[in-house]
């Protein structure tokens, strides 16, 4: 290897996605690599020109990447030294869709993508991140990547989005354009004429035997190799590249990437052997990328209206409703679902804000509840509560006036995504709930310190918080008063502990499910009063005890519980599992009737499901034992 080529090896192996490779790898790539240098201002491509053979990386200075709009070029991306920009030709066939200009002098590694595929293809971590870098456009640089070289701001769910990218469902055309190898060029090309495809499956007793698209029409019929009267087999790519019909969008770009092609039949068992069942073309893996949780928080920071957020909010909604069918954890499914409400959440602060202009002090909206422990999967109704800076007394009007206002327009663009308003008025709009951190100190300090005397006004929502915008110390300082009240509070857990213990049984005495007797839900069953917030309450109550702080989440709460007190980690782990069960009934109920899937219709479900539903309400028993042997639970049974 020349010198120049182990120069380039040495530099790529520091940066993603060039450090999942070997070193003779990168030393193979590095001498087919051209070194271009651009002068300040020099366009190495432009909007609408062709596809280059190559993508790029920055050695040295920095790439602006801008797009027009309205007549107005914008800077959408800037590349600095490591970064990947130009990935369209992996990704897609039309021109290029953006502008890449020096902004400085600067030096560009162009690596040829026919080198560069099958690494790509051999390699599911190099994949992921190309998919990750074209999708979002983020940029991947040493000073933005942490230790374990993930992004600081991905490092809660990246590890999500890679996985969500292999369970992540396609649509596709599933009446596919099908012709026999008999037929003549001409008459299939006036049959995808008029039925306006690009493609067209050979088939032989239903089997797929070969692929015509028209590229093949162009480059061997339009340029004279074949006659337009030639029998369709004459020019037809084969075999055909086949897939079962469950393939997701990692796996179906894995295959276009490793065999070269643009569309990927799919069939019944995944064979040629098989029937036909769609076509997925590029354009189809394009279209999925769109719902990629990196893309969607993107077009949320850009949203300017309820109704752009609205729609994120659906696709959201697809995109949980296609990992369970794919049966991704719902524990991944439901980390990827929080950081897009809470980017829908913090976008409405923003949005709202430049209405009224800034803030007059420091302040932070907490998310309680639900989201505040990261499992709103559905489209439940808002939880907030609004925290701002002590100001002086003559201040306190003004400011509480500003926010207040603040809070009212935010819960009212969230009300038009369709968050619901809380029936309890339990929002940052209500004016209880809307106040100084000295005024929440006091509110946290009478309600741990006298339960008693504020049940009517205590819900233990306020103890399941997520920090959505603002002043993380703000946060920090409530967090802080509700750990020092918990110290030997035996007063406050006694009452925690009776009102974990008040929710009715799920099961009756001979094992049969509790339904709802009258009313609108009459025959159904209630799984979030009778079964989630028994394990929510619990959860809460015994973190809380343990004095563990930083962990909201239900699920993650028994696990914790499970190791700092390992004498009952079997239980913890139990309901841990439980949680998550009961969490996917629900969400399959809520999105198959468009609702908070709080009641469940047994009558529609089979008997394994019933089971299943039984089983998981069995730790909840010795969750129950566990809560009483732990607290005296006497002032308030």
């Amino acid at each position: 290897m020349n010198t120049v080529a182990e120069h380039i090896a040495d530099f790529l192996k520091e940066y993603k996605p060039f450090d999942n490779l070997t070193f003779q790898e990168l030393s193979d790539i590095a001498t087919n690599i051209r070194v271009i240098n651009l002068e300040k201002h020099a366009v190495l491509f432009q909007n609408n020109d062709p596809l280059h053979d190559s993508f790029y990386v920055v050695a040295s200075g920095v790439i602006n990447l801008t797009t027009i709009a309205d007549a107005e070029e914008t800077i959408i991306n800037k590349c600095h030294e490591g970064d990947i920009f130009g990935l369209r030709p992996f990704f897609a066939k039309n021109n290029y869709m953006m502008t890449a200009k020096a902004r400085e002098e600067s030096i560009i590694y162009a690596i040829p993508i026919a080198v560069f595929r099958p690494f790509v293809a051999n390699n599911s971590d190099v994949l992921n991140f190309l998919l990750e870098s074209f999708a979002v456009n983020s940029r991947h640089t040493k000073d933005s990547v942490s230790s374990n070289g993930k992004l600081i701001s991905d490092v809660d769910y990246i590890d999500q989005q890679s996985e969500m990218q292999y369970i992540q469902s396609l649509n596709y055309n599933n009446s596919p354009l099908t012709t026999q190898a008999s037929h003549i060029v001409k008459d299939v090309a006036i049959l995808m004429t008029e039925a306006m495809v690009d493609n067209i499956i050979i088939c032989e007793k239903n089997h797929p035997i070969g692929i015509v698209t028209n590229a093949d029409l162009s480059s061997k019929i339009a340029t004279g190799r074949y006659p337009i009267t030639e029998t369709i087999d004459k020019i037809m790519s084969s075999p055909v590249v086949t897939v079962l019909e469950n393939v997701s969008l990692a796996e179906a770009q894995l295959l276009m990437l490793k065999h070269n092609v643009t569309h990927l039949c799919v069939t019944k068992d995944g064979t040629s052997k098989s029937v036909v069942k769609g076509i997925i073309s590029e354009h189809d893996l394009i279209v999925a990328q769109a719902s990629n949780p990196g893309v969607l928080i993107k077009e949320i920071k850009r949203s300017q209206l309820p109704k752009d957020l609205k729609q994120i909010r659906d696709r959201l909604s697809d995109l949980i409703q296609n990992s369970i069918q794919k049966n991704i954890p719902i524990s991944h499914v439901s980390n990827i679902a929080s950081e897009i409400n809470l980017a829908i959440i913090k976008r409405a602060v923003e949005l709202s804000i430049l209405d009224l202009g800034s803030p007059p002090a420091r302040f932070a909206w907490l998310s309680i509840g639900s989201q505040g422990r990261k499992e709103q999967l559905l489209l439940t109704d808002q939880d907030s509560i609004l925290i701002f800076e002590d100001v002086t007394p003559e201040k306190y009007r003004e400011v509480k006036d500003y926010f207040l206002r603040l809070a009212k327009r935010t819960t009212s663009i969230l009300e038009k995504v369709g968050y619901e308003y809380c029936p309890n008025g339990h929002m940052g709009s209500n004016m209880l709930w809307c106040k100084s951190l000295s005024d929440w100190t006091k509110q946290y300090n009478s309600w741990m310190n006298t339960p008693g005397e504020n049940s009517n006004d205590l819900s233990s929502i306020f103890f399941d918080y997520e920090i959505v915008f603002g002043e993380p110390k703000i946060e920090e300082a409530i967090e802080n008063v509700i750990f020092k009240n918990a110290v030997n509070n035996t007063l406050f857990f006694d009452f925690l502990g009776n009102d974990a213990l008040k929710r009715n049984s799920p099961l009756s005495f001979f094992k049969k499910f509790i339904i709802e007797e009258e009313g609108p839900h009459k025959g159904k069953f209630d799984i979030k009063t009778r079964a989630l917030m028994p394990l929510i309450d619990g959860a809460r109550l015994l973190i809380l005890n343990a004095n563990i702080k930083g962990i909201q989440n239900t699920y993650l709460r028994f696990k914790q519980l499970a190791i700092t007190d390992s004498k009952n980690a079997e239980i913890y782990l139990s309901c841990a599992e439980a949680f998550l069960t009961l969490s996917k009934f629900r969400t399959v109920e809520g999105l198959k009737n468009d609702d908070s899937g709080q009641y469940i219709n047994l009558r529609e479900m089979s008997k394994t499901d019933k089971e299943k539903l039984k089983n998981a309400l069995a730790p909840m028993k010795d969750l129950e034992e566990l809560i009483k042997s732990k607290f005296q639970l006497t002032q308030f049974s």
